[in-house]
Parts: structure tokens; sequence; C-alpha cells
């Protein structure tokens, strides 16, 4: 007698459907409004140059003579930004991050290094490539451009928020 070497039947499985998680949003709109392209590491450049300055005069010009206003509406606009939404009056010039912009300026002359990790955290935020030293340079050497770059970056999320641009 020979013996068949079938397996005895097992009775079916079957599974249940599963839901599908949602895609998961960050509070904070659009982050390349302009649609700038990426490189490998999924870095961009800043939507306006650093020698576009001049295209905003009136930043430009605060930022230059008065540059503690202008780092206290940049840092006041991107921390709403950061909660989700446009800061209502366009930004603190005269808030407490503009006083202490001021006050480590006149007495240390290090308020270049406040610049520096605000611009960082721009550049995190909007995914832009550079570094601590770029950054560095760039809030030395030029404060006005810097600022007003970074100004023009927060705008330009402002504006896709507020569905324009």
């Amino acid at each position: 007698m020979e013996k068949s070497s079938v397996p005895p039947m097992q009775a079916p499985m079957y599974q249940q459907p599963v839901a599908t998680p949602g895609m998961m949003m960050q509070p904070g709109g659009m982050r390349n409004s302009r649609n700038k392209p990426s490189d490998k590491g999924g870095k961009r450049d800043w939507n306006h140059g650093l020698c576009d300055c001049f295209g905003e005069c009136g930043t430009c010009c605060q930022s230059f003579w008065c540059p503690c206003i202008t780092y206290g509406r940049n840092k006041s606009r991107l921390n709403a930004l950061q909660e989700g939404h446009v800061h209502p009056t366009g930004g603190d010039g005269c808030g407490s991050d503009c006083m202490v912009y001021c006050l480590v300026s006149v007495f240390t002359g290090l308020s270049c290094i406040m610049e520096i990790m605000n611009r960082g955290s721009i550049r995190q935020r909007y995914f832009i490539s550079g570094n601590g030293c770029t950054d560095c340079m760039g809030a030395w050497c030029c404060h006005a451009c810097v600022m007003t770059q970074e100004s023009r970056e927060l705008e330009d999320e402002e504006r896709a928020l507020q569905g324009g641009l």
C-alpha cells in the first residue's frame, strides 16, 4: 500500500480589512510656496536672493538702521507660523525679542549670534540649503540683506496661508 504525499487540508485564512490612517499634516502652511526645485537632500534655495533685498526697500532700510525691530518682527512672525497661523499684526516690532536683541547689541555687540540662530531656524523650517557658517557670514557681513531675505521668506508663507501668492 502506497502512502500519498499530499498534505492534509487546512482551513482557509481570511484577513479582515484594515483602515488606512489618514495623511498627517503638520501645522505651518506651504513651506515651498514658489515650488523651488530641491536637491538630493531635499534642500532648496531661498525664494529671494541675498542681493534682492532692495526689492523690499522699506524692510531693508529698517534692517540697516534698526535691526532690532526687524529681528523682533521676523521672530514673532516665525513663532506664529510655527503655531499654524499668520501673526495678526504682522509681527511685534517692539516686543521682548526686539528688546533683548537691542540690549545684547548695545552691551556685548554680539546680537549677530541671535540673528544666526533665527536664520538657522528659518532655514530648517523651509528646508533651505546652507549651514551655520553661511548664516554667520551673512549676519556678520550684511545683516540688512539677511534680515530682509528672511522677512520675504516668511511673507511668502503668510501669503500662501491666506490663499494668495
